[in-house]
This record gives structure tokens, C-alpha cells and sequence, in this order.
């Protein structure tokens, strides 16, 4: 339990002083007029209050992310806990912090545009397409599993490609309607209802705090029983995204941008909706490394299920929560991937908007760029039913790379801002080393050996480190002579 505690207090104690610093970096100000208020228009741009903000965007990053992402990482042993609480400070929380404070101070710009704007119209082009794709993968991962089911809990009485078209016309209503209307509604209770359960499992895991498995030099590596498949890097960092980093939460952070009524509460919402998704995940990973009685336990119990976090999620709930916990679980398995979907359907719509300069304000005009994004949304679920493997995985990589652009862009920004730019500089590098290693070594990409991918790689990582020192003019004049 003390491996435990001691994550969860660094968690909370940085989101006041790593949070406070990076906040300073950026200097928000709260004279300056949000969009919310300048480009009002009663769609995207509603002013709403700073705690109705923070649990929208809560809900929006969360989803399952970390609660399945960080079972799925429980599965490499303890060392999860590390990758979640330095993933979450030094990480996620800062890259969805100035990636919505930058989107704050350009209009509530989409995230293509900014990171367009800092590295370049060809860049931008690219991000565009790419993550309007992603963000149609979101859809479609986030629409499979609640309609799955849906279709079980009804017995089958009512029809699998039935419950898709129910939910699908639910993301048309939240992507076409004011954001106040549907989402500004609903949301703060789902995202309320995510972070009682969350606290709920944490009650109950200290009433039972000898069946942790703690982080010992024995057990510091890779525990997975699959290990020689899987190898701790850079599998482990794209298993937990949304529960440390995940470039899906700078998707939606702009919408919120749309909303803050003051620069100055950016800090609670962006980075302290990040903070709180990764002590979620942190009581996730820890109540599945206890409820089953260790390590070992847990892991039998996956493999007699398949590798089910859902299962997990559904006997930890029902057993330490009772009738509370299995509506609960039914809220988080269901409620939760459909709220972030329908947000990710709005972001695309706006992505698209955006690149057009096409006003949004018209509901037809929200149709024109909408449908064609459900269309493609179903066929590619009629598709996942027998691939629906494939789909997340490419998916789960995808988001990460987003991740890497993001940064990327804001290290970009900070540099132009003559600020510490190195925040987000070694997060990048680390996060570029990771994905270029996984599409490399994952048999979904380039199944190359495990040596030979570390090498490229790390020789690519390298490279654009070199490319942005000779861009920003450190190689001529020397890296440590600005």
C-alpha cells in the first residue's frame, strides 16, 4: 500500500506545484476576453462556469481510457505506476494544459491549426486528415464495445448493428446541438458518476491493503506473462495512454477552450482534469493488483477471461461496491466511451470547419460536414466486428502519435515565446522514441526484431532532435549559447 500512497500524494501534491510552474510559463491573464465571449454564437462558443467545464472535460479525456488502459498496463507488474504518475505530471497534464491555453489565445483554434501553425502548412495538411481519421477511430472503438453490450444485457432481443444505430443517432443530436444543450447537461454527472466510483474502489481497496503488490527492486521490470511478445518499451506506454498521456485529450480541449470564461481557470480545468483522470487510472491498476491477491492472481484471472479489463471492472465493482457498483460499472462501461465519442464526432466536425472557414452557426451547414463522418463511422463498424482487434490497436497508436505532434507544436511555441521549452521537449523526444518503436516492433506494423527497432528508433528520435536544434538556430551558435 505504501507504493500506492506515496503515487497518489506526488499526483496531488504537483497538480499545486508543478501545475502552479507550468501555469506561470504560459501566463494567463485574466483580463484578456476568452472566445467564449468575443466569438459567442450559441454553438460552440457558450461561456459556461469553470466547474461545469472542468467535468465536461474530464468525461471528454476519460472515457474508459483510464480505467481499461490501466488494468491492461496492471498487467506489466507495478512499474505501471510509475508510467502513470510521471506519464500524468510531467506528461499529459502539461501537454493538455498549453495545448488548451494556446487554443485559448487563438480563438479557440482546432488542434491541425495550431499545430500547423508551428510547424508548417505541409504539417498541417497532414494533421488534418490525420486526425480527423483518429478521431472517427474514437467513434468507432468507443461505439463497439457499449453496443456488444447493450446486445448481451438484452439477451439479444434487441440486435447488435440496432444498438449501434440507436447510439449513433445520439452522437448526431451531441454533435449537431448547442454544447449547452446536451453535453453541458449531462456530462457533469457522468463525469461526477466516474470520479465517485473511482473514489469508491479506493475506500475499499484500503480496507484491504495487505493484498497490494508493492514496487520492489524484485519486481522493477517488465512482469507481463507474455514479456518475450511484449517488451516493457515501448508496449507499456502505449497500453496506458489516456491514464498518463494521449494526444486524443488535445482533440478535445479546444472545445472547451470555446467555453472558459477566464484564462485564469485554465489550470483547474486542463490540468487538473488530467491529474484527476491519472489517480483513476492509479486506483485502477493498484485494484486489480489487489483484489485478486497480488500480482500473480490478477494475472490468472485475465488469462482465464481473455484479457477482459471489462470482466475486471465488473467483479471488482459488484464484489467492493454491491448493487452501487454494478450500476456504476454499468455507467463506466457504457455511459463513459459513448460521452467521449460524441465529442470526438464534435471535434471532427469542427477540425473540418476550421479548414474549410465554414460557419457552424447554421444547423444544415453542421449537417453538410457531419454526415459524411457517420457514414464512414458505420461502415467501418460493420467492418470491426470481425477486426475490431486491429482497430484499437491501430487506434491506440494513432493517439499516441497525436500525442507526439502536439508536443512537438507546443515546444515549437515555447520556444518562439522565449519560454522554457525543454517542459515539452524531453516529453517529445521520449514519446517520439515510443511510437516510432512500436510501429516498428507490433505486429500491426513493421514486426521487426526487437534490437533493430530500438536502434531505428532511437536513430530517429535523434534525428528530429538534431532537426530542431539546426532549425532554431542552437547548432550554429552552440546549444547552450541562446
Amino acid at each position: 500500500m505504501i507504493t500506492f500512497i506515496v503515487a497518489l500524494t506526488f499526483m496531488v501534491a504537483m497538480y499545486g506545484i508543478y501545475g502552479k510552474y507550468i501555469d506561470r510559463i504560459f501566463a494567463p491573464d485574466s483580463q484578456r476576453r476568452t472566445p467564449a465571449y468575443t466569438l459567442s454564437d450559441g454553438v460552440d462558443y457558450v461561456p459556461m462556469s469553470n466547474r461545469k467545464i472542468f467535468l465536461i472535460q474530464f468525461l471528454n479525456i476519460a472515457g474508459l481510457g483510464p480505467i481499461f488502459g490501466a488494468i491492461m498496463g496492471a498487467m506489466y507488474g507495478p512499474v505501471v505506476f510509475l508510467w502513470i504518475v510521471f506519464g500524468t505530471v510531467f506528461g499529459g497534464a502539461v501537454h493538455d494544459y498549453l495545448s488548451g491555453m494556446i487554443s485559448l489565445r487563438s480563438d479557440g483554434k482546432s488542434l491541425p491549426e495550431i499545430i500547423g501553425d508551428q510547424l508548417g502548412l505541409s504539417v498541417k495538411q497532414v494533421m488534418r486528415v490525420f486526425t480527423v481519421i483518429l478521431m472517427i477511430l474514437v467513434g468507432v472503438v468507443f461505439v463497439s464495445g457499449p453496443a456488444d453490450l447493450l446486445t448481451k444485457l438484452t439477451g439479444g432481443g434487441i440486435d447488435y448493428l440496432v444498438w449501434i444505430v440507436i447510439i449513433l443517432c445520439y452522437y448526431m443530436a451531441a454533435t449537431l446541438f448547442p454544447i449547452d444543450k446536451i453535453i453541458g447537461r449531462i456530462y457533469p454527472l457522468f463525469g461526477f458518476a466516474l470520479l465517485f466510483m473511482a473514489v469508491g474502489i479506493l475506500v475499499a481497496m484500503f480496507l484491504h491493503p495487505n493484498n497490494m503488490t508493492e514496487l520492489t527492486w524484485t519486481n522493477f521490470g517488465n512482469q507481463h506473462p507474455a514479456a518475450a511478445e511484449l517488451p516493457l518499451f515501448p508496449m507499456l506506454f502505449i497500453s496506458v495512454a489516456c491514464g498518463a498521456i494521449s494526444g486524443f485529450h488535445a482533440t478535445q480541449s479546444p472545445l472547451m477552450a470555446r467555453c472558459l470564461k477566464n484564462e485564469k481557470d485554465g489550470r483547474k480545468v486542463f490540468f487538473g482534469a488530467m491529474v484527476a483522470e491519472g489517480i483513476v487510472a492509479l486506483i485502477w491498476a493498484a485494484a486489480a493488483m489487489t483484489f485478486f491477491n497480488g500480482l500473480g492472481g490478477f494475472q490468472d484471472f485475465m488469462e482465464m477471461h481473455h484479457n477482459s479489463a471489462s470482466v475486471v471492472v465488473d467483479t471488482i465493482s459488484h464484489d467492493w461496491l454491491g448493487t452501487a457498483g454494478a450500476i456504476l460499472a454499468l455507467l463506466g462501461v457504457i455511459a463513459a466511451p459513448i460521452t467521449s465519442a460524441d465529442t470526438a464526432f464534435r471535434s471532427a466536425r469542427l477540425i473540418i470547419a476550421d479548414m474549410l472557414h465554414f460557419s457552424q452557426k447554421k444547423l444544415k451547414r453542421r449537417v453538410a460536414v457531419s454526415a459524411p463522418l457517420f457514414t464512414v463511422c458505420f461502415f467501418l463498424l460493420l467492418l470491426g466486428q470481425k477486426n475490431f482487434d486491429i482497430i484499437w490497436r491501430y487506434f491506440a497508436w494513432s493517439n499516441q502519435t497525436l500525442a507526439v505532434f502536439t508536443l512537438w507544436a507546443i515546444t515549437v511555441y515555447l520556444y518562439k515565446k522565449r519560454k522554457n521549452y525543454w517542459l515539452t521537449l524531453i516529453p517529445a523526444l521520449f514519446m517520439t522514441a515510443v511510437c516510432n518503436t512500436y510501429i516498428l516492433i507490433a505486429k500491426e506494423g513493421f514486426s521487426l526484431p526487437q534490437t533493430l527497432s530500438y536502434c531505428i528508433g532511437g536513430g530517429v528520435t535523434l534525428g528530429l532532435l538534431w532537426l530542431f536544434f539546426k532549425k532554431t538556430g542552437h547548432i550554429k551558435r552552440g546549444l547552450y549559447n541562446e
